[in-house]
């Protein structure tokens, strides 16, 4: 039977509030073998807290105390009320190795680096401006999807891959406002991807599988190079896999702006073209450069990893679901006749008044998160939360998983409905959730800094599939298999739907 601790701690001759609950750690190690044993551990930590019945626990691994948090109230005095205090990040082998040693914006711990490179991304790359100059690029590659499920849904088999639909579409987007390219080398005449493009978003999706997973040398740093659990040479492979498509391109366009002061040498325009050109002819107020290669390789990383998981792991969960319930399907199709017609493709200016398909988004994202946790928010100080102790160094986990699944805020929180989303007072639904009811976007300091490129991609991705074709389960299926992979939070089979166009036949590309 686990033992859990509720003791409470004395500082300097004086009674301070308590830990949160969790089990009673060994010394030294603290629980560490029983992270080490039951894999995976995100489910784990999860049980230990049904069994407590509690909303905020404390796990020690090694000398850490690792706070897992499934309640909105908790959530919100971490991320608003402490939001200084908890604005750090831990450090460890995978994000030391993704960032390039740090040097970028999500993983990087509190300090000047960290700040330097947010000023970078907010005020150069994800402005409204810069939302609005990209525009063509994004809908070129809405553009490709359509022509792409267009293309499998009128081959022998009629079937398509939304798995691979979703996540090509995410990385055609990432890939075009970075590079102005969609591939890495010859294209395919069907706007699917080749061999290149599966292999860098497979990497991509490896770099977050092994993020934040629970590896031993987090805990134990002295372990770094023994590999004990494997991670290091899954975490090397995929960050080399990623380099060689991307160091090329970053360094051949860096040497061209800052050899020739613009793209070519015949060219008479300084404009930037893409993200990389913003990153590349950036300067401080001497007029030097203001990024390095190795900041620039590291952040373009950065941005390729956090804009693909999310928007393409939600649809594919929209999609098996409204498969599952055509009623739900039937509602979303109609809005779309209703707002953009069979006229035209549905466009970005159409996104605010989607409120129906951006509800089922939300409802995704609250039942079907990309990963347990949102990234580890780290105690800089001592703090006093929900009336517990949390010490400085403490790795606080807001749980995705349990904020949207929790019964205390939602009812029949396993059931998949979208009209849960919409509410007296709502004139239009948004896809973040300030409240922290569950996590899109997440707030504070260190939330999501792209919500606009963030909802922008996976409406357009969600719209264009639900307006463009009639989805349902393939002929000898009764219904998608909705059952969640152990080891993560994804459908445990790609989701393989029959799929047949729907509007005049000049809309498709």
């Amino acid at each position: 039977m686990t033992k859990f601790k509720f003791g409470s701690i004395h500082k300097n001759g004086r009674s301070v509030p308590q830990l949160p609950p969790g089990p009673a750690p060994w010394p030294i190690i603290g629980c560490m073998p029983e992270m080490l044993s039951k894999k995976p551990v995100f489910r784990w930590i999860h049980r230990l807290m049904k069994e407590m019945d509690t909303d905020i626990a404390c796990i020690r691994l090694g000398n850490v105390h690792v706070i897992p948090v499934t309640c909105p109230e908790i959530a919100r005095e971490f991320l608003k009320k402490h939001d200084v205090t908890f604005s750090s990040r831990p450090t460890s082998m995978a994000t030391r190795t993704y960032s390039g040693g740090f040097l970028t914006t999500i993983l990087s711990p509190y300090g000047d680096q960290w700040m330097k490179m947010r000023r970078v991304i907010v005020s150069e790359i994800i402005s409204p401006a810069r939302h609005h100059w990209l525009k063509d690029k994004r809908t070129e590659e809405a553009d490709n999807l359509v022509k792409y499920i267009y293309n499998r849904s009128t081959s022998s088999s009629r079937t398509v891959n939304v798995r691979t639909a979703a996540r090509q579409y995410t990385a055609n987007v990432i890939r075009k406002l970075m590079f102005s390219k969609r591939y890495f080398g010859e294209e395919r005449a069907d706007g699917g991807p080749t061999i290149a493009e599966e292999e860098h978003v497979e990497a991509i999706f490896t770099i977050l599988k092994y993020l934040y997973a629970f590896c031993i040398s987090d805990y134990f740093p002295w372990l770094v190079g023994l590999d004990l659990d494997g991670h290091e040479k899954f975490v090397k492979e995929a960050v080399s896999t990623v380099n060689n498509y991307h160091d090329p391109i970053i360094d051949a366009r860096i040497g061209k702006w800052r050899r020739f002061g613009n793209l070519n040498e015949e060219s008479t325009s300084n404009d930037p073209h893409d993200l990389l050109d913003v990153l590349a002819t950036l300067k401080d107020s001497e007029g030097k450069p203001l990024l390095t290669p190795e900041e620039i390789k590291a952040q373009v990383t950065e941005i390729m990893f956090a804009t693909i998981d999310n928007p393409s792991n939600a649809v594919e969960w929209a999609m098996a679901e409204m498969i599952n319930q055509p009623e739900i399907l039937k509602t979303a199709t109609e809005e779309l006749d209703r707002v953009v017609g069979k006229e035209r493709l549905v466009q970005e200016c159409d996104i605010p008044h989607l409120n129906y398909i951006k509800a089922c988004i939300r409802e995704a994202f609250r039942l079907h998160p990309i990963a347990p946790f949102i990234p580890p928010h780290m105690a800089m100080s001592d703090a006093i939360v929900a009336g517990y102790f949390i010490p400085k160094g403490s790795h606080v986990l807001l749980s995705r998983l349990g904020l949207g699944r929790n019964p205390k805020v939602w009812n029949k929180p396993l059931e998949f409905r979208p009209e849960r989303h919409f509410t007296s007072d709502c004139t239009e639904v948004q896809l973040t959730e300030p409240d922290l009811h569950f996590i899109s976007f997440s707030t504070g300091r260190r939330g999501c800094v792209a919500p606009m490129l963030g909802t922008a991609m996976t409406v357009m991705l969600l719209a264009r599939m639900v307006q463009g074709f009639n989805w349902m389960a393939l002929p000898n299926v009764t219904s998608i298999n909705l059952d969640e992979s152990f080891e993560d939070l994804s459908l445990a089979d790609p989701l393989i739907a029959h799929a047949e166009p729907r509007l005049p036949l000049h809309l498709y590309p």
